[in-house]
């Protein structure tokens, strides 16, 4: 199993947050709010997906969703019944991925906080909300990322690596620069959730759907633009709407004060 990061002496914390990161990024790119949230008094874990970050697995080893997920699941596979529930945050794709986690763990999870992610519904199949925002974009409103095919002819499955000028113009066009500068050094190609690795069949009413929500709303968001954010709440309603309205799409990077404040309040809430 893939080595967490993570800050032990559990008795002394609130509450559990782990996060979990979006396309092509990784654990990284939680740095601040990790450091936030702990000093703060909580326990923070976060995770590479495969092939992400330091996680070492191959492009090509990644035929499924859950072979994505596997660091994930993997951890919360690992918490004892008398653990307490984690607060599961997470940002892009990386959404799916929590959908995914809930749909299996109902009862680790207290709630899943969607920060300017992509929220599967429990009537579609999971990657719906993704394919559906995709088809609105055009070859060229993908700047520099490239794009590729792998596994078998008659399933291929889709890989993608952001380009340095699509991050700064869609992605961090309001994070500091040295954020924007380490992304460019840390970037990995990333499996793309489409129908062939999650496959068609939606996640459950009786796991995911049993879960609490809640959506945070990043009004400068880009890539996942605020009105479509929007239609994925009315789409498959929350508990609780939060917004920051001046972040980008990697808040953790361009308000992470202001995200830390949300996570804090959902943890005194529904922890």
């Amino acid at each position: 199993m893939q080595k967490v990061k993570n800050t032990m002496e559990s008795k002394k914390y609130k509450e559990r947050f782990l996060l979990v990161h979006g396309l092509c990024h990784g654990a990284w790119t939680w740095y601040k709010l990790k450091t936030q949230l702990e000093a703060a008094g909580h326990y923070v874990t976060v995770v590479d997906l495969a092939a992400s970050g330091i996680n070492m697995t191959s492009l090509e080893e990644i035929k499924t969703l859950k072979d994505y997920c596997k660091p994930l699941l993997d951890f919360l596979s690992s918490l004892c019944s008398d653990d307490e529930k984690v607060i599961l945050v997470a940002h892009s794709m990386g959404g799916i991925c929590a959908a995914l986690a809930a749909d299996v763990f109902p009862c680790k999870i207290a709630a899943v906080v969607f920060m300017t992610a992509f929220m599967p519904d429990t009537r579609n199949p999971p990657a719906y909300v993704y394919q559906k925002l995709v088809t609105s974009f055009t070859q060229e409103d993908w700047l520099d990322t490239v794009f590729g095919t792998y596994g078998e002819p008659d399933h291929p499955l889709e890989f993608a690596l952001f380009g340095p000028n699509f991050m700064a113009t869609n992605l961090y066009q309001l994070s500091p620069p040295e954020d924007l500068v380490l992304a460019k050094m840390l970037v990995r190609v990333n499996p793309i959730v489409t129908d062939n690795l999650a496959g068609t069949r939606s996640f459950s009413e009786d796991g995911y759907g049993s879960v609490t929500r809640v959506y945070i709303v990043c009004g400068e968001d880009l890539a996942i633009p605020e009105d479509y954010q929007r239609w994925m709440i009315s789409n498959f309603p929350v508990k609780e709407v939060m917004e920051i309205k001046d972040a980008d799409h990697m808040a953790m990077f361009s308000k992470p004060k202001e995200l830390c404040a949300l996570l804090l309040e959902v943890g005194n809430r529904y922890a």
